[in-house]
């Protein structure tokens, strides 16, 4: 074997050992992102356990949404490190605050311990968190890219993509695990154990980032004095970068943001609280889609370093964008085709005086129904059943009919005792679920989902200057899937409460996904901002 083959193998073999490192350490920081969410129950009861159930729960929850709200915060502190002192080094230290915050999770005594410090520690756990994951995909993205052969870029940062899943789907399972094994001990003390857990994992991580090289292109822009030494400065006192962020943010981000939610979180919410599909089946389906999603992920990365991240990215937002409807219609029909038959033979409506209703969008939990119209509605929405609405100013209370039984006022045991004798089931009948065709569909938005998410990190790498990459591509990222996808849900439940129509709520990915096809088709270029390729000697540079 001549020294040049023999570069070449090593260099291959480094790149390997690139993607792995930045993958399973991306993918563990991932497990310890979802694991909160994952014990969210948990939580409620053992550090909010003043407040009744479901404010404590609801707390909770707020507690895990606290962690996406800093992440653009953590693109902007750790990306000014990534651009100044190296991809390396920054991402080493996001994994080790957020497998460290993780870890002293499962340390911190509870509320009946310390009263009021338990939820604070908690708190601030979350934010470090969310801290430290602001921080991490950039630098995972760019450190892959900036290591790819050329033409390899979207193969080699898909891995990067298909990690977000792999690390929900990792603490879900852990926790299901503990769950089984330790029984009511799970929520007791054994909910720390996951945890505690994310030390072997961290240790794992570190490990196999510290025997990595720095990314050989921060080298040579080191080496050369060309490293930016105020990132955040120049990436927003730069009008060129800006419009940059502004065109990935609405053209490429937001499109892809609200496809990917679409796929991966309001399906499953869809089946479970609209379809009433019971939770194992519906986890089980999902899983199963997902797994065919990911080798579609490897592929749809690989045809866009053939013909370019834009052509696929938005093909599949427009495919989207078209398609969403149909399959969301198509799934009630195989999931739950009594809620389907029940909408024909006993159609609901609800006759209600102007201004009584009003739009219940609830972002932080703190807006909950008020009138009886109000509760009306909410109680029909959350249990699937899809309305008509009817003005009528003479109406002093709600009117609800369904089929031939009309009801007045609000009254929750009368309302589901008559939805239920009307065929409105409070879950779906599991001999009716055609198994098949459910996972087909899911296949298809997996499709969509594929497309629109594998090749966003070597397009988000390409459209900015190695300088300020680091800071330029995160912030974007992060305030996108911060206000796109954060909102999705609430939003969507307003408008679907609003309107009666259980499929309404579609029009939120709809019309995100058609105006990123049209922003992203009318100024994203492909014109990739190019360096010289790592190289035999780049690969193998000192760290």
């Amino acid at each position: 074997m001549s020294a040049q083959e023999s570069t070449i193998k090593n260099s291959k073999k480094h790149e390997r050992l690139v993607i792995v490192g930045s993958t399973l350490g991306t993918l563990f920081e991932w497990y310890d992102f979802f694991l909160f969410g994952a014990v969210a129950s948990v939580f409620s009861k053992l550090f909010f356990a003043p407040l009744s159930p479901s404010s404590a729960y609801l707390f909770a929850l707020i507690a895990f949404g606290v962690g996406f709200a800093v992440r653009p915060l953590g693109a902007l502190l750790f990306g000014r490190l990534g651009d100044m002192i190296g991809r390396k080094y920054t991402f080493l230290i996001t994994i080790v605050l957020m497998g460290g915050a993780t870890f002293c999770v499962g340390l911190i005594p509870t509320y009946a311990q310390v009263g009021i410090l338990a939820p604070i520690l908690l708190l601030l756990l979350r934010v470090l968190q969310g801290l430290g994951l602001g921080g991490e995909y950039g630098g995972a993205a760019i450190y892959v890219a900036e290591h790819a052969s050329p033409g390899r870029k979207g193969r080699n940062t898909s891995w990067i993509q298909m990690t977000g899943a792999g690390g929900s789907i990792l603490a879900l399972l852990v926790v299901y695990v503990c769950r089984t094994s330790f029984g009511d001990a799970f929520e007791e003390w054994a909910w720390r154990i996951p945890f505690l857990l994310s030390a072997v994992m961290l240790a794992i991580s570190v490990y196999i980032r510290t025997v990595l090289h720095e990314s050989p292109v921060y080298m040579k822009m080191k080496a050369e004095g060309k490293t930016s030494k105020q990132p955040i400065k120049e990436t927003f006192g730069s009008w060129a970068n800006i419009k940059a962020m502004l065109i990935a943010l609405f053209g490429l981000v937001m499109g892809v943001t609200t496809v990917l939610y679409t796929a991966q979180t309001y399906s499953f919410f869809f089946l479970t609280q609209t379809l009433r599909l019971d939770i194992g089946t519906a986890s089980f389906l999902n899983a199963i889609s997902l797994a065919i999603c990911l080798p579609m992920m490897w592929g749809a990365a690989a045809i866009s370093d053939k013909i370019g991240r834009k052509k696929v990215i938005l093909t599949g937002c427009l495919l989207a964008a078209l398609t969403i409807f149909p399959v969301f219609k198509a799934l009630t029909q195989y999931a739950n085709p009594g809620l389907q038959a029940a909408s024909t033979s006993s159609p609901v409506t609800v006759r209600a005086a102007p201004g009584t209703c009003k739009v219940q969008i609830d972002l932080l939990g703190k807006n909950p129904p008020v009138t009886e119209c109000d509760n009306v509605k909410a109680l029909l929405a959350k249990s699937g059943v899809p309305y008509d609405n009817v003005s009528d100013p003479a109406a002093v209370n709600p009117v609800t009919q369904i089929g031939g039984t009309t009801l007045t006022g609000f009254d929750a045991a009368v309302l589901k005792s008559a939805l239920e004798k009307a065929g409105y089931s409070s879950q779906a009948d599991p001999a009716r679920v055609n198994h098949g065709m459910v996972i087909l569909l899911l296949v298809i938005l997996c499709v969509f989902f594929a497309m629109v998410y594998a090749p966003l990190a070597a397009a988000l790498v390409e459209m900015f200057p190695a300088r300020v990459r680091y800071t330029a591509l995160s912030f974007p990222y992060h305030v996108g899937n911060g206000i796109f996808g954060g909102f999705f849900p609430a939003v969507a439940f307003a408008m679907v409460a609003f309107t009666g129509d259980i499929y309404f709520g579609l029009w939120y990915p709809v019309i995100f996904a058609a105006l990123s096809v049209v922003i992203g088709g009318l100024f994203l270029r492909e014109q990739p901002v190019e360096e010289e390729s790592p190289g035999l000697e780049g690969a193998h540079g000192r760290a």
